[in-house]
């Protein structure tokens, strides 16, 4: 059987090989979950999905041994935090411009953000906290792509471990992008240069 989940394989079963689920059957998946909405959550080990609160509660992060926080709303208009924001603590910052749009391309920084993810888990005491406004698109897209870039998951694996532990929600847009990620890496093999287990 492939990874995917009942009712996404090809009806004729025909070699069995991951195909990346349409828009409408991820969002199914993510609404059947009952994950949380708390400030924060861990949603992976070390990995935490929150929002704008929990990112401007120091103390809160401190309580969890937050190493590192990945700001997907970075910016005047968004959550304007910064490393200024946590120099009095000794937590690494990394922040995305993005806005939680349809027609925002948010691709170009999941590499970057997922690098920033492995770096801060590389350290054994290491853990990220990965917040926007509310907890639920923007952020929960760079996670997303983190566990399919690094973790070698498909968006379906992906979906489901984030989302048993927190609900999500990518708008459409980052939906699109994230199956374009997921066809990537999942549906062309090894063949685009950089091994199947999706490392450079």
């Amino acid at each position: 059987m492939p990874r995917g989940f009942s009712g996404l394989v090809n009806p004729d079963g025909a070699d069995s090989r991951y195909e990346t689920p349409t828009a409408s059957e991820l969002q199914r998946l993510m609404w059947t979950k009952k994950g949380t909405s708390n400030h924060l959550d861990e949603v992976y080990p070390r990995i935490y999905i929150g929002d704008m609160y929990a990112a401007k509660d120091k103390r809160t992060l401190q309580a969890h041994h937050i190493t590192h926080v990945l700001n997907a709303a970075d910016g005047k208009f968004n959550v304007n935090t910064g490393p200024s924001y946590y120099r009095d603590t000794k937590i690494t910052y990394h922040g995305v411009e993005a806005f939680d749009m349809p027609s925002f391309n948010l691709s170009p920084f999941f590499y970057p953000a997922a690098n920033f993810i492995k770096s801060a888990l590389s350290s054994p005491t290491g853990k990220v906290f990965v917040h926007c406004a509310m907890g639920l698109s923007r952020s929960s897209t760079l996670v997303l792509a983190y566990l399919m870039i690094h973790e070698n998951m498909t968006l379906v694996d992906a979906i489901k471990a984030v989302s048993a532990n927190r609900n999500i929600s990518p708008n459409h847009g980052f939906l699109e992008q994230l199956r374009q990620l997921d066809t990537k890496l999942h549906c062309q093999g090894s063949s685009n240069g950089r091994g199947a287990n999706g490392r450079t």
